[in-house]
């Protein structure tokens, strides 16, 4: 389709189903794929995983006994470099999620302008019901199955959830003594003493911020005038409450696992940070009255940033939202059939492919300076991160305007033709 074919066009509602997300993640592929009048090779090509493995990890436990845990990594595509992804440590991970969180990081990597293409991994177990030796084994022996797929040019994990800079330096360890050489490149977000890169903690939250002003001045929203509410008080959410509070915005509400917590007069997002260090939840906080995480959703805004888990806004609160701009900081916070609410509502929705990419455009700053051999300084790191989020937010939006379409789907006709371009510039090996 051309953009001046798409006046009149509606984008369909993606599926919910929950226990699908590759499927989830494939209907908006496809909104944007017909979009970009992809030819059936191509569509084929970039929807399938170049590999997906799985690995049976046995290990024996404190207590003498053997237990055997399932493994897997999913390359979706490599076209524009080494593939990278995050490594999770999950009871509930499986394939399907593998193959859809491996997809969006292509997509992420392509919108943000880095060479690398997109991979997953994860293992199936609780992390916290395993002592530190038994993790360290898991991980161990999780490397080890995938010595011929991990590498500094070929596949580069880094943490997600449950697993932590300890998890990746146990990755770097084992895959070095099998290589016999110190290979600090093939993992990111290490600890800065074996080669990590300053500024990698707070890159998430950061890229956020700096797609939120983006977003703001496009509706000119000055900072001083915003009131901002962030679900989720975690590494992403609470850099991403304490960054605009800087910039000077108001944050009214904050909510972790405990629930939501809310003040008209505005919250100290450095006291909410002091007193998580202490007690690990915001429960007790005296700055703010305790609400509803629903309530903290709904509550009144410029700025709604949904950064703890998936299916947070959906079709029953949606039409309830009231912020102008929902950046989102989580993977996946929005259900499917929640996005034509809000596009009718005129909310802007920045994807979480573009707004939470910082973590692995500070990765791939990572990656190069590992590879050189020289690191950067933390201000050199933020420069360059504004520069490439912002760049990539700029793209994102002028494309949406071309074709007529949300952020959301606007970002993935970026990334998808991207991608598609250089596979047709590099052709098919037969």
């Amino acid at each position: 389709m051309e953009p001046n074919e798409l006046l009149n066009y509606k984008e369909p509602a993606p599926i919910t189903d929950k226990e699908n997300p590759f499927e989830s993640m494939m209907e908006r592929f496809d909104v944007a794929a017909e979009m970009l009048g992809l030819e059936k090779g191509v569509y084929e090509y970039l929807k399938t995983p170049v590999k997906q493995i799985i690995v049976s990890i046995p290990i024996q436990m404190d207590n003498g006994e053997i237990e055997v845990f399932e493994g897997y990594r999913v390359i979706h595509n490599d076209i524009l470099g080494p593939s990278k992804g995050g490594l999770r440590f999950a009871p509930d991970v499986n394939i399907n999620e593998v193959k859809a969180l491996a997809a969006w990081m292509t997509w992420k990597c392509a919108v943000v302008n880095i060479p690398f293409g997109g991979a997953k991994g994860g293992v199936r177990c609780d992390p916290a019901k395993l002592t530190p030796v038994e993790l360290e084994k898991v991980t161990r022996r999780y490397t080890a199955n995938m010595l011929d797929i991990f590498g500094e040019d070929k596949d580069i994990p880094a943490p997600d959830m449950g697993t932590n800079e300890q998890v990746m330096a146990w990755i770097m360890d084992t895959y070095s003594m099998h290589m016999k050489r110190t290979a600090t490149g093939v993992v990111t977000g290490k600890p800065l003493i074996i080669g990590g890169s300053l500024g990698r903690r707070e890159a998430t939250g950061r890229g956020v911020m700096m797609v939120t002003l983006g977003a703001m001045e496009k509706i000119k929203l000055k900072p001083k005038e915003t009131v901002i509410v962030v679900q989720g008080f975690g590494n992403v959410g609470s850099v991403t409450a304490q960054l605009l509070q800087q910039q000077g915005c108001k944050v009214v509400g904050l909510g972790d696992v405990t629930g939501g917590y809310f003040s008209k007069k505005g919250i100290d997002v450095e006291k909410a940070i002091e007193w998580v260090k202490t007690h690990k939840v915001l429960s007790g906080f005296t700055g703010a009255e305790k609400i509803t995480q629903s309530e903290l959703l709904e509550l009144e805004c410029d700025v709604l940033v949904p950064a703890a888990k998936e299916d947070q806004i959906t079709a029953r609160n949606a039409p309830k939202i009231k912020a102008k701009i929902i950046a989102e900081g989580a993977n996946g916070p929005t259900t499917a059939k929640a996005d034509p609410i809000l596009k009718e509502k005129g909310i802007i929705v920045i994807p979480d492919i573009l707004a939470n990419a910082g973590g692995v455009t500070v990765s791939y700053f990572e990656w190069v300076q590992d590879r050189v051999g020289y690191f950067w300084s933390l201000d050199r790191v933020n420069r360059r991160l504004e520069r490439m989020m912002t760049a990539a937010f700029n793209s994102v939006y002028e494309t949406a305007e071309l074709y007529k379409v949300s952020l959301r789907i606007g970002a993935y006709i970026m990334a998808i033709d991207k991608v598609a371009k250089t596979l047709k510039v590099r052709g098919i090996y037969a």
